[in-house]
């Protein structure tokens, strides 16, 4: 009887095994889909401009431009920076020059023929070390000068003579110069310019608004 049983026994285990190892129908299993993956669009990253590619309407200044000076005339400390957005005129003398008196004169009557444009400006500069703000103010009042006139720094004389020529430290060269609404420079030729040279040379950037 033993023996049946363990036959059985072993016959069991024998159609259990073959059961596991038959694979499973068509039918019995199907696939799960995958879920439909839906894509979400983004924006584009907005990459910030840096510092040097920012628009620019006003040219980069020179250092001069920021430099405080006094005008003999009134006391009151002023830049050129102060002036941006008009047209100034810029002229490089000493008080014992002859032919800057003979330009500053020129000057005078141009300032007369715009007096009534507020966009214009005239800045004196003298570049003698040795010539004193007080010396200068009684040099306009006897000459009946007008504009801003101070004794320039040295840091101011040195960088103009630097950036424009030794010229323009040479006060009997009457150098002048223009600075336009931008901040840009613009050199006149040297020698004595005549009112009428002066007004031509500057209409086009009191033009220019």
């Amino acid at each position: 009887m033993r023996k049946i049983y363990q036959a059985l026994s072993v016959l069991i285990l024998l159609v259990l095994s073959i059961s596991a190892c038959t694979p499973m129908s068509s039918s019995t299993f199907q696939p799960q889909a995958m879920p439909e993956v839906t894509t979400v669009a983004t924006e584009p990253p907005v990459t910030a401009l840096a510092p040097s590619e920012t628009p620019q309407t006003m040219v980069d200044s020179p250092a001069w431009f920021a430099i405080q000076m006094t005008n003999v005339n009134t006391g009151e400390q002023f830049s050129i920076n102060d002036f941006t957005g008009k047209v100034v005129l810029v002229e490089t003398m000493a008080q014992w020059c002859s032919s800057c008196k003979k330009q500053q004169t020129e000057v005078k009557s141009l300032v007369d023929q715009l007096a009534d444009t507020t966009d214009f400006v005239v800045v004196i500069l003298d570049i003698d070390p040795n010539e004193t703000g007080e010396a200068l103010k009684a040099y306009v009042s006897a000459n009946a000068f007008s504009g801003f006139y101070a004794v320039a720094p040295s840091e101011v004389a040195r960088e103009i003579g630097n950036l424009y020529g030794a010229q323009f430290l040479n006060p009997p060269s009457t150098p002048v110069l223009i600075v336009d609404r931008k901040g840009e420079v613009h050199l006149l030729p040297f020698g004595i310019k005549s009112t009428e040279d002066l007004k031509e040379a500057v209409d086009p950037f009191l033009a220019n608004s």
